[in-house]
């Protein structure tokens, strides 16, 4: 038990705070949806459950994908997060259906919702709340890459690193851009729907707002299906490659990989050194290496092999391969 509040601790501190103001803002909207009936707050109330469930399920895979190895598992628990992800979109995936349908029928029959003061200012709350959070894991993705821009630059940052995030940050950080904009468009749906005859705007703004629920569903299924399978970082290994190139004692590298495991990188390299050196200088070689790969953000091990010079520089012709096939 101790054990597993120690991990706790270490569980993804964004996919946590959404999770308890989400699961405020489910009860909120809830409460309001059964004094209203509105179809568009019934939506948003789906979408902020879903959203609970979801970041409570990623809080806790974050958490025990920190878990040390152990004799049964010696490769870790960090795919665990990536498992955990995967199970967690199928809940997304029941409350967008949900949404979806009551929109539709919403559309085909279409009533009239009362409670219009109520139902605008839940939904400016929790568009408000939502912000707030989306905000937070904005700044999360810029520290995760070791930067702190000012001002407006925490979001357009955040919004040009997002691919390289953890995977707990990203999914809060797209679950609370589609929560955003659902709410500002559940917002604008009650409006012409109260003032207009044209009340099939709420059942229009319910199945949008469960399409946007659903294209956050593939993101994360397929970035999560690649992690548990084992995606390389290329980004990553290019870093690696031109840090290892220029060290002036290494003649080549053989082989390079860079592989996610959840939240954690694992290197493997392969390089050539001058066969001349005694095996204390190529041992000092190889723990520098591995000090200067180590301070990488998110690397958690490394494995360096040696081999001798063979004269042949396969790694700068393999790279310039790659940039033509690029260009």
């Amino acid at each position: 038990m101790k054990e597993f509040l120690l991990l706790l601790k270490k569980g993804n501190k964004s996919a946590l705070l959404a999770a308890i103001v989400n699961a405020v803002i489910a009860i909120i909207k809830g409460i309001g949806f059964s004094m209203t009936g509105n179809v568009a707050l019934f939506a948003e109330t789906m979408h902020s459950a879903a959203d609970t469930a979801n970041q409570l399920f990623v809080f806790s895979g974050s958490a025990l994908s920190k878990k040390a190895p152990t004799d049964r598992f010696p490769n870790g628990f960090g795919r665990l997060v990536n498992l955990v992800l995967l199970g967690a979109v199928l809940i997304v995936g029941i409350m967008a259906y949900e949404t979806i349908v009551e929109g539709i029928h919403h559309i085909i029959h279409p009533t009239h919702s009362s409670g219009l003061t109520i139902t605008l200012v839940i939904l400016a709350a929790s568009t408000v709340l939502e912000s707030f959070v989306l905000y937070k894991a904005m700044k999360e993705i810029n520290h995760e890459l070791g930067i702190q821009p000012t001002g407006f630059a925490v979001v357009t940052q955040a919004m040009a690193n997002m691919g390289k995030a953890k995977p707990a940050t990203k999914l809060v950080f797209l679950e609370d851009t589609v929560a955003t904009l659902g709410g500002l468009l559940a917002m604008a749906a009650v409006i012409i729907a109260y003032f207009t005859p044209f009340h099939q705007a709420e059942g229009i703004a319910s199945v949008i707002i469960g399409l946007l629920m659903f294209m956050v569903v593939g993101k994360v299924f397929l970035d999560n299906a690649a992690g548990v399978i084992g995606e390389s970082d290329e980004e990553m290994e290019d870093k690696i490659g031109e840090m290892v190139m220029n060290d002036p004692d290494v003649k080549d590298i053989q082989a390079l990989t860079v592989v996610k495991e959840g939240e954690d990188l694992h290197v493997e390299l392969e390089i050539e050194l001058d066969p001349s050196l005694t095996v204390a200088q190529a041992d000092d070689i190889k723990d520098r290496l591995e000090e200067k790969i180590m301070q990488e953000n998110g690397v958690t091990d490394v494995i360096i092999e040696l081999d001798e010079d063979d004269g042949i520089q396969k790694w700068a012709e393999d790279h310039k391969k790659s940039d033509l096939i690029e260009k």
